[in-house]
């Protein structure tokens, strides 16, 4: 570090401190022409693609969007006062079809093309530094140059400000996992704790042994990958080759099925015009109440509202032929109408019921279905995941389409309203970030093969007798035991249960945490917000251990991306506190 040059610490070298960097090379010929500046990026994995990205893990790891539809660069929708600078989306950049699910280590060489072009772009005085290991802890006064101390170096990084772009972090165990780890060891059991598939061990889940697994999320999906292919077993067309290695799976969970599958087509014609009923405005009154909004009473309705909205005006305008009354009638009726009042007017209006949204079965489709069996159940989750993939890739009922574009349109206002608890983001998740089809098709191909059961909904999981010990609401009375248990979600950290340190003493030295545990921050720049409520002037934070959380990894090109204008605002705060003589005090 230079003597007298002002100097920032971006922690976290990843896909959002990447985007940060992009978005300060973008705004610097406006707020820093001319200009020093020393940038030390901290991070023990590689630039761009940080953890989850990186491009040293298997191939047989997929993205979870299409290739067309992940880009790092912005566009004209994006709400932002900094410059467009455009640039290739991974199927452009990589020579891929669009329709693909690339693999993870492509992506990573993209994030890591991105972080190389956004070093290359800043003006001359700028240099960045890359510091490959793990900062500990940030210290020094709200007026003063921060410290940030890092792994094995006696001496700390001296920052004007410091930006926390740390990504997803692992957890300490919570009191069930701790119980359960103790039984596992106490009896020899294997008990593998909620982590990131791709960095776990695998290798005590033994072949043709019972193994339960409790999670059917995209983190299953992963387990299913390494666990299979991963072992040497082989696809070809419906069928499963096994290799002889792979342990038998039973999977179960609080819905009890898989994540819907990703939709198999492309949108023809009129988009729904979005926001209608959940915009703005709507926000803006949510946060001017004197009292704290009720996620599920005052903001869920107008969710409701607003994905109902897209479904029945792409119902109307692109298959009129299965509804009864012209759009402008049930629009003006749908406006006006709420509860029971939009029930009856969809019955009347829609006559099959399979053109009916129905959000709560989509969340919880084995709500109240039982099987006499698991035998039973196993064929009829196989047919209800068939008739998942027929419909998500059937251009007739586009209308689900129209529906997970409102999902986006509503995730991007949530990101003003801050910590708005777990359920949403689990009901997004499922409905709208579910696996590829293929990985869908396999999982039955997995199931018709007897190496995956099926264990339903409302997933219990005891400790006794030397086991694990599986049951469920969907086949009353019925369990499975096993000497092996995979907890197949990631990790839940909060501010006090993180593994990671910096942000544990970021919390202890009195930063503001939500009741979820998430670090709370100014919605308008990002910088972290302590505990009497005041933004710290020197200390700004971006990505999904805040409550400015975005919908997903990535940005659909087009769609005015919440995270790009987080990282555009944050770049441009950066810059103009950083270009004042007076942000240079002594520490």
């Amino acid at each position: 570090m230079s003597a007298g040059r002002p100097s920032l610490v971006i922690v976290g070298a990843g896909p959002r401190g990447t985007g940060l960097l992009e978005r300060i090379a973008a705004n610097a010929s406006e707020l820093y022409d001319g200009s020093e500046l020393d940038i030390h990026v901290v991070d023990p994995y590689p630039p761009g693609a940080g953890r989850l990205w990186r491009e040293e893990q298997s191939p047989l790891l997929w993205m979870n969007s299409e290739a067309q539809d992940v880009t790092m660069f912005t566009d004209e929708t994006v709400d932002m006062a900094g410059p467009v600078l455009e640039g290739p989306t991974l199927d452009t950049w990589a020579g891929l079809d669009g329709r693909t699910f690339a693999d993870r280590p492509r992506q990573g060489a993209y994030l890591r093309w991105v972080y190389e072009r956004a070093v290359a772009a800043l003006p001359p005085g700028v240099r960045v530094y890359r510091h490959a290991t793990r900062a500990l802890r940030v210290s020094g006064p709200r007026e003063g140059r921060q410290q940030v101390w890092l792994e094995n170096r006696p001496r700390p990084l001296l920052a004007d400000l410091v930006v926390l772009t740390i990504g997803h972090l692992d957890a300490e165990l919570d009191a069930e996992q701790s119980r359960l780890a103790a039984y596992a060891t106490k009896h020899g059991l294997v008990h593998l704790p909620p982590d990131f598939t791709a960095d776990s061990d695998l290798s005590a889940l033994a072949p043709g042994e019972p193994v339960l697994v409790r999670g059917f999320g995209l983190a299953f999906v992963d387990l299913m990958v390494l666990l299979t292919e991963g072992r040497g077993g082989r696809f070809e067309g419906d069928s499963y080759l096994p290799s002889g290695r792979e342990p038998i799976l039973y999977v179960g969970s609080r819905r009890g099925v898989p994540y819907h599958s990703k939709i198999g087509y492309g949108l023809e014609g009129e988009r729904p015009p979005l926001p209608r009923f959940f915009g703005p405005a709507e926000v803006d009154a949510l946060l001017a109440r004197p009292e704290r909004f009720d996620f599920r009473r005052d903001v869920w309705p107008l969710i409701e509202k607003e994905l109902g909205f897209a479904h029945y005006h792409r119902l109307f305008t692109a298959h009129p032929e299965r509804t009864r009354i012209a759009w402008s009638d049930f629009e003006e009726k749908y406006a006006a109408g709420s509860g029971a009042e939009v029930q009856a007017l969809v019955a009347s209006a829609v006559p099959d019921p399979a053109d009916h949204l129905d959000l709560a079965a989509l969340d919880r489709p084995l709500d109240g279905v039982r099987h006499a069996s698991y035998d039973d159940l196993q064929d009829g989750l196989r047919a209800y995941i068939e008739e998942d993939l027929r419909r998500r890739h059937d251009a007739s009922r586009s209308p689900d389409l129209a529906v997970f574009l409102g999902l986006l349109s509503v995730y991007g206002q949530l990101v003003r309203l801050g910590d708005i608890g777990p359920w949403w983001h689990g009901f997004f998740s499922c409905v709208a970030s579910g696996p590829p089809g293929p990985r869908l098709r396999r999982m039955l191909a997995l199931s018709r093969s007897g190496i995956l059961r099926f264990l339903g909904a409302e997933m219990t999981v005891t400790a006794e007798d030397g086991v694990f010990r599986a049951g469920g609401g969907t086949v009353p009375g019925a369990t499975v035991e096993a000497r092996a248990l995979v907890e197949a979600r990631l990790p839940h950290p909060t501010v006090e249960r993180t593994r990671d340190a910096l942000l544990r003493e970021l919390y202890a030295d009195g930063a503001a945490a939500t009741p979820e545990g998430l670090l709370a921050v100014d919605p308008a720049d990002g910088r972290v917000l302590e505990r009497s409520g005041t933004p710290h002037p020197r200390r700004f934070a971006l990505g999904p251990h805040t409550d400015a959380r975005g919908s997903g990894a990535f940005t659909r090109p087009r769609t005015g991306g919440p995270a790009f204008r987080q990282n555009d605002a944050t770049a441009r705060a950066v810059l103009t506190f950083l270009r004042a003589p007076s942000c240079r005090v002594a520490a």
